[in-house]
């Protein structure tokens, strides 16, 4: 079994790659294919990996576990550290990630960061004129307050880094691109670019993944990635300000008063970079959305273990399987913006009584229908990534892997189950796969829209309907509710005898999002990033390329504006600029990039839109199939 090397700092790796000779960096890619496997875990802790005979790599990883500085890796050949051993073993390693959350939060007096970034160390407040790249005509920039001359050199750099890695594809996307997107994400962070550092680390990783064909990477997830770049370091290079675009590097969490909160659920955190633990999912009296989180490394086994942790929070005595059937009385509560509670030095927290979900304040959201909070959701895609929804459903069946539900409204389409974290260890899958096994069996599900996918919902509790007669029949000390990522749901939990008859459907039901053409555009815009221009450029010359009948079905349906940017997309990846002497010259990747983001922009958008109409009463009438 081979030895797992320690996560290494993005700019680590990015100096090591930048200091190699232009012949060095031509073998980086094959000097770094499979070195990791030879990794040797010494007795003082450290890594080491041996290229022949005369060189040997030693990492040194700091207390947290991590390789942050130049001098933790060494080589022993004579070019160290110019070496290709060295750059080789640091490209191996995993990168390095910040804590999802962070450790102490700033005490309430202390002002959240500010938008921008730090000052010019020039005073300059005038941007040169070569740092940005031209807009497209008609781009608006937002009037925002000015970035300062730093903020715009960076984001010009990101930008123009980001364009050559989408225009060079996962093919050629190697150590040497990714060191270079590397380079200008910790020059955008220095800047105060936070939102575009983690835009580009998003990139790196995704394209390490493709290159390694790792299980569970899909091609659509760097799609995203990159079109979140380019659209967050164009902005930015065009001078626009918005906080939301700069993003800040901590949570800043601000005086929030005195709070009376009451527990919803708790679930399971994993993440793929090592950290485990829980998040408990509170609400207010009037409805705000508020949680405490306690994450940590420890992956697996902390997640497992953490839902019965002590709440780290103002002197309480309750643990996060208590908190999430309980409440607390909170004063000098300190929140940041997400709705996330702080664990400051003047907080205090005083446990209260629980509320079942038929209960104020947890009734509202049950109130209203699924499509009316998913519309509410997607018009504010920032609050969708945390926001919780609930419904009252019947039980279908399953079909594939999805569990198919009916809301229990008049007319209400099917909705799709998928368990909010699918690792087998975790309690969702089994507790889904339960309660497939009762056909017409009445449910009350609180869980996460997945915004991705067609009336798709990823529940992270459920509990009896009431007044229901064929419904979960819970503990009483569950106070109603079971936690499906904590909760293992038995035999006796469900109602005896059969339900009312439910009809399996032959298929799930008309699917907008996947019976649209638009699959096209995306198909046009993935074949850019996983081959480069040269692919989308082949692919429009060929003889069923979008330039020509793929084009009909787009406008049949009425996506004229998605047939028209595929157009220019196919275009201007074909376009072969000749110098004076008329030879061919590599065009710039700038109007490349704007062409392929102004079509995964607009399709991210339809997307949107075909999504929030799979959840209404009648998504087959939305007239989208182009058939």
């Amino acid at each position: 079994m081979s030895t797992e090397l320690p996560p290494v700092a993005p700019e680590v790796l990015a100096e090591a790659v930048e200091n190699l000779t232009a012949r060095l960096r031509k073998k980086l890619d094959a000097a770094t294919e499979g070195c990791a496997a030879g990794a040797v875990l010494e007795a003082d802790g450290t890594v080491t990996l041996r290229f022949g005979e005369d060189a040997l790599v030693t990492l040194r990883s700091g207390p947290a576990g991590t390789i942050t500085t130049a001098d933790q890796a060494t080589c022993s050949c004579l070019l160290a550290p110019r070496c290709l051993h060295r750059a080789a073993a640091l490209g191996a390693a995993p990168l390095a990630d910040t804590p999802p959350e962070p450790a102490a939060e700033p005490e309430p007096e202390q002002a959240p960061a500010a938008a921008g970034g730090p000052a010019d160390p020039a005073g300059s407040t005038e941007p040169a004129a070569s740092d940005a790249p031209a807009a497209p005509v008609g781009t608006t920039v937002p009037a925002t307050p000015a970035l300062t001359a730093a903020q715009l050199r960076a984001a010009g750099a990101l930008w123009h880094v980001a364009a050559e890695a989408l225009a060079a594809g996962v093919t050629a996307g190697g150590a040497v691109v990714q060191a270079e997107l590397l380079r200008a994400a910790h020059t955008a962070r220095l800047a105060g670019l936070i939102r575009a550092e983690a835009a580009a680390l998003r990139v790196v990783r995704g394209l390490r993944a493709a290159r390694e064909h790792r299980a569970g990477q899909r091609l659509g997830d760097l799609t995203d990635a990159f079109r979140e770049l380019l659209h967050t370091a164009g902005l930015l290079a065009a001078g626009s300000a918005d906080p939301a675009l700069t993003g800040t590097a901590r949570r800043a969490y601000a005086p929030g008063g005195s709070l009376q909160v009451h527990g919803l659920c708790r679930e399971p955190v994993l993440s793929a970079t090592g950290y485990g633990g829980v998040v408990t999912h509170l609400l207010a009296q009037d409805g705000t959305p508020y949680s405490i989180s306690d994450v940590r490394p420890g992956g697996l086994a902390r997640a497992r273990g953490a839902g019965s942790a002590s709440v780290a929070l103002g002197g309480a005595t309750l643990d996060h399987a208590g908190l999430a059937r309980g409440g607390l009385r909170i004063v000098g509560a300190t929140v940041s913006a997400e709705g996330r509670l702080g664990a400051g030095r003047g907080v205090r927290a005083t446990p209260l009584p629980g509320s079942a979900w038929t209960e104020q304040p947890a009734a509202r959201l049950f109130a209203r229908p699924a499509a009316e909070a998913v519309a509410a959701l997607l018009a504010d895609p920032d609050a969708a990534e945390s926001a919780l929804l609930g419904c009252d459903v019947t039980v279908v069946g399953a079909v594939g892997e999805h569990l198919l539900v009916r809301e229990t409204r008049p007319d209400a389409p099917l909705l799709r189950l998928l368990p909010a974290h699918p690792h087998p260890e975790l309690a969702h899958t089994e507790n889904l796969r339960r309660i497939a096994s009762y056909p017409g069996l009445r449910l009350r599900v609180l869980g996460r829209p997945d915004l991705d996918r067609t009336a798709t919902l990823r529940p992270v509790a459920v509990g009896p309907v009431p007044g229901a007669e064929h419904t979960l029949r819970l503990p009483e000390e569950w106070l109603g509710r079971a936690d499906l990522g904590y909760d293992r749901l038995q035999g006796a939990h469900f109602p005896q005898g059969a339900a009312a008859p439910v009809p399996l459907p032959a298929a799930e039901g008309p699917d907008p999002l996947a019976d649209s053409p638009l699959w096209r555009v995306r198909r046009l815009l993935e074949t850019g990033v996983a081959g480069g221009r040269r692919a989308v450029a082949e692919a429009a010359r060929g003889t069923e390329s979008l330039a020509g009948a793929s084009y009909a079905p787009l406008r049949r349906a009425g996506l004229t504006a998605a047939a028209e940017l595929a157009a220019a997309l196919a275009a201007e990846a074909d376009r072969r600029p000749r110098d004076v002497f008329g030879r061919l010259a590599d065009p710039s990747p700038d109007g490349y990039a704007w062409a392929w983001l102004a079509a995964a922009t607009h399709l991210a958008a339809a997307e949107r839109c075909l999504i929030a109409a799979s959840w209404a009463a009648n998504p087959s009438a939305v007239p989208v199939s182009g058939r």
